[in-house]
């Protein structure tokens, strides 16, 4: 079972269409379900009407999702739960240092591991993260390895504004969906040991992870809402979406131009083999 979780910041772009056929091909090639959720729990990050345009666009590109669509916003009591759980067992701790203080710093330093936070500061939820390595292998990038710990340090699992931190919300909702097959952006590869190791300390399932590379902006960035993005045209989706079948090392033969989505789908649904999406694209988008 595969999955797409677009966050409602904005518009979906070529950057979003490319992710998302790249996990709804890697799920259907395999007679699997594919879900979607959205990813909405920083409110404050939400666009108005993102959510809804986000489902208009994917029906007209010609996704075909399994299931309702789930919220994050209405599953803080799942989220909760998960973090009393890892409270109960002394795996956390608070910590009231704010992003101007450690700013400079490379990696949470554990400035409020081993002392109580200061009474009467907002606080985050930090999991404690003890040295070693995490190792998986992904099925696009290969072996990918990280010492956690040095990596990042002591993680947030909630902001001091109260708000669940992504790497908690996605662990929690792929176990509880039943995702088994995770394919995203190569953004969030070293965001992956992370999520293992929360993983294990849940007692969760870990799926079977693929980071396809990222499409980038012609400054070498990643392709983003927040930035300038290239545009997805609704009405003449099927070049587009043949575009983004090219990207993933497929190789549409000049007859499916004439074709209907439907057919378009069924085609690369037939083709896709995920050994043949690279590991690296020198595409910059310029459009």
């Amino acid at each position: 079972m595969g999955r797409f979780a677009p966050t409602p910041s904005g518009d979906l772009h070529l950057g979003s269409l490319y992710a998302a056929a790249a996990s709804y091909l890697d799920a259907r090639a395999r007679g699997g379900r594919w879900l979607l959720r959205i990813e909405d729990l920083d409110r404050p990050r939400e666009v108005l009407g993102s959510a809804q345009r986000i489902l208009a666009t994917l029906q007209a590109f010609g996704f075909d999702w399994d299931g309702v669509v789930v919220r994050q916003r209405d599953r803080i009591d799942i989220y909760a739960d998960a973090l009393r759980n890892l409270q109960n067992r002394a795996l956390t701790f608070e910590c009231s240092c704010s992003r101007l203080q450690l700013e400079d710093e490379s990696r949470y330093p554990g400035t409020c591991r081993l002392r109580p936070a200061v009474s009467g500061v907002p606080t985050a939820t930090r999991l404690r993260i003890e040295p070693g390595h995490i190792k998986f292998c992904d099925r696009i990038q290969g072996t990918y390895r990280q010492d956690v710990a040095a990596a990042v340090g002591d993680i947030i699992l909630k902001r001091r504004d109260q708000v669940f931190a992504y790497l908690l919300a996605v662990v929690v909702d792929d176990a509880a969906q039943g995702v088994t097959h995770v394919v995203r952006g190569a953004d969030l590869l070293d965001n992956t040991p992370r999520q293992i190791h929360l993983q294990q300390l849940l007692g969760l399932p870990t799926p079977a992870y693929a980071h396809v590379p990222v499409l980038t902006e012609p400054d070498d960035t990643k392709l983003a809402k927040s930035r300038r993005s290239v545009s997805l045209d609704a009405v003449d989706a099927l070049p587009q979406l043949l575009g983004v079948f090219s990207l993933l090392g497929l190789a549409p033969p000049a007859s499916l131009a004439a074709a209907t989505l439907a057919d378009a789908w069924e085609w690369a649904t037939g083709h896709w083999d995920i050994k043949r999406v690279p590991k690296r694209l020198n595409v910059r988008v310029t459009g």
